[in-house]
């Protein structure tokens, strides 16, 4: 059973569809369902097209290495196919998808203590719009400091400061802002009420905040 390989990714995390495509095309519970019931290796195979490049692409952020990433990757879409049957009727595919994939980052994280949970790549570049939202809302917390950064200081900067937060409210800035989640999907995704999920963002910009004013009394090198 081929899961894919992330040779053929775009780690930017877009689907190659647009919206427009959605509207005709079989539903992603309709194909789960007839994968389950019927085994038919197509449906299963166009789940796996259609989430390829977002889930791994979200993998690698949250993990902060591509060999890791690939593994959960692949072991996300063998607990889809071990555990399809417990999908529930009227639950939404997505969310769902997402949960898996994260408790397969955070198991591997805990297989490999040897790694930092989130290490820094310093090969992989950042789509500019990959860190807008994050940029935007400490700009308008702290304008005059953070405006003084160049652009590029601010992408390493935020993704530094986002490595360092805790797991819990890592996971909850990486599925809202980097995969565009809607909060009721983040919390569905990460098994927690919606509350939980936006007090959450809250606590991690207050303490990216907090970094960064720690960050500008840290005397220059």
């Amino acid at each position: 059973m081929s899961l894919g390989t992330s040779s053929s990714r775009d780690l930017d995390g877009r689907p190659e569809d647009g919206s427009d495509a959605d509207a005709s095309r079989e539903s992603d519970e309709s194909l789960l369902a007839r994968y389950c019931s019927n085994g038919e290796m197509d449906a299963y195979e166009q789940l796996v097209q259609r989430y390829e490049r977002e889930v791994y692409s979200y993998l690698r952020r949250f993990l902060g290495n591509a060999e890791m990433a690939e593994d959960a990757f692949q072991g996300t879409f063998l607990q889809v196919h071990l555990k399809c049957a417990q999908f529930q009727s009227g639950r939404r595919f997505r969310p769902w998808l997402y949960s898996i994939a994260t408790n397969q980052a955070i198991d591997l994280q805990r297989r490999n203590k040897r790694h930092r949970a989130v290490s820094l790549d310093s090969g992989r570049q950042a789509d500019d719009d990959d860190l807008a939202s994050l940029v935007d809302l400490l700009e308008n917390a702290e304008p005059g400091p953070v405006a003084q950064l160049e652009v590029s200081e601010r992408r390493e900067w935020i993704r530094k400061a986002v490595a360092a937060l805790p797991e819990t409210l890592r996971s909850a800035v990486t599925l809202v802002y980097y995969q565009s989640l809607k909060y009721r999907e983040a919390a569905e995704a990460l098994g927690v009420p919606v509350g939980t999920v936006k007090s959450r963002l809250h606590s991690a910009l207050l303490k990216l905040n907090q970094a960064w004013r720690d960050s500008e009394t840290e005397p220059s090198q």
